[in-house]
């Protein structure tokens, strides 16, 4: 069983080492017969220090403020002992000393984690993932400097409030480089990333608390926007006299067809094309995002544009499936074919990974579960946000039906009464 440690704190001056009637004052800890001194870096006449009692001799202002400052010192050392005993750790005095100045335990800060946590999952996450977190961190850099005017700080030095005003400050901040102030949801990303890495802290021993544990997460849910079957269609029969235009409507339509994001089909080459177990062209790859495999059964239509780019010179000379756009040029592009054939949704390329789940699968009766292992889902409850804007639109729709009929004249109750 440990006992508790024999432990002494004592203020003396060294006379030994006396200039102009002047000396330092030392605090002396002792535990279990070992000593440490530790100089206060103050002075003191000999004659107005009571060596019996270490402390200032008088009732004078500055023999006040010098057992004030005594006091303090006291209270920090006897905190350090205290603090040493609840750790349950070994009780020296050099450890005393040590834990006085802050030297016992480094203290990290968030510009560290965010080294930390950017060389060790450089290789785990991938390239995009890690521009996220990037950005998130030049928001916190511009968050420190603008309301805290310091470039870092300690990770024991965040809490509830630290949080709060991060979270106030996205929502109200407005980027230079672009109109739209931050929406509630990318704030919300942002901040997801940040606890991510400050729970990475706390699992590291970093910091002894996590200040998120107070802190929820408030996502506001918004439809995911998908192309009506009408929508698609127009978008197939699009023809334009600018190749490119004709280009982007063929990948994104593939993507329809196919449910794979335009950074999967980037990657895609015709090795990447097999005979799966129907003896039917499959395509066989990973999703970049999460890893996942991914194989899909080749519809017509997706055939049909692989054939009619075989013979691309751009898809030959980079050994792909398909060609090869930016993804930022790929929506401004969108946009363009959005205009061209009447289409009022904001269309980008997710669109129609969404457009493949629920216009092209799910509408047509393939199970959530087959149209989850094609979307590459690591949880079907992901999927299931699919199915229940299927169910919205079925509900719209039988409202509309039900007004049509009352349009026509079709009573229930005369119905019935036949």
């Amino acid at each position: 069983m440990r006992t508790r440690s024999t432990f002494a704190l004592l203020f003396w001056v060294n006379t030994s080492r006396t200039k102009n009637n002047q000396s330092t004052i030392y605090a002396r800890v002792t535990v279990n017969g070992k000593r440490v001194n530790i100089s206060l870096k103050r002075k003191v006449l000999l004659s107005d220090w009571d060596s019996s009692k270490g402390m200032a001799k008088g009732n004078k202002q500055n023999a006040k403020l010098l057992n004030q400052f005594l006091e303090q010192i006291r209270n920090k050392i006897y905190q350090a002992y205290e603090d040493l005993m609840r750790e349950n750790k070994l009780i020296t005095a050099q450890a005393i000393k040590s834990r006085y100045f802050g030297e016992d335990e480094k203290y990290r800060s968030l510009l560290e984690l965010f080294d930390y946590h950017n060389n060790s999952m450089e290789q785990k996450l991938h390239k995009d993932t890690m521009k996220h977190y990037r950005t998130t961190q030049k928001y916190l850099n511009q968050f420190l400097s603008e309301k805290h005017k310091t470039d870092d700080i300690y990770l024991h030095k965040l809490n509830y409030a630290f949080i709060i005003d991060f979270e106030h400050y996205l929502k109200s901040y407005q980027p230079t480089d672009h109109q739209r102030k931050i929406s509630n949801n990318t704030a919300m990303k942002h901040l997801q990333r940040l606890r991510k890495m400050v729970t990475m802290s706390f699992h590291l021993e970093w910091i002894d608390r996590d200040p998120f544990v107070r802190f929820k997460s408030s996502f506001e849910k918004r439809e995911r926007e998908f192309l009506t079957n009408e929508e698609l269609m127009s978008l197939e029969e699009f023809s334009s006299s600018v190749n490119r235009l004709n280009i982007v409507r063929d990948l994104f339509v593939f993507s329809c067809y196919t449910g794979i994001s335009y950074i999967d089909i980037d990657q895609l080459t015709k090795d990447n094309i097999v005979k799966g177990i129907d003896g039917s062209d499959w395509i066989v790859s990973k999703r970049q995002k999460t890893k996942s495999p991914v194989k899909i059964p080749l519809l017509n239509q997706a055939s049909i544009l692989i054939e009619k780019y075989q013979d691309n010179p751009r898809v030959i000379a980079s050994n792909s499936l398909l060609p090869k756009f930016s993804n930022q040029k790929i929506n401004s592009y969108l946009k363009e074919i959005a205009d061209l054939c009447g289409i009022k949704k904001n269309l980008t390329f997710h669109m129609a990974r969404h457009t493949f789940a629920t216009t092209v699968t799910l509408s047509n009766g393939v199970p959530i579960e087959t149209v989850s292992k094609l979307l590459g889902h690591t949880k079907i409850a992901t999927t299931q946000i699919y199915a229940k804007v299927i169910e919205r639109k079925v509900s719209e729709d039988m409202k509309i039906l039900i007004t049509k009929l009352k349009k026509t004249g079709i009573d229930e109750k005369r119905a019935f009464s036949k």
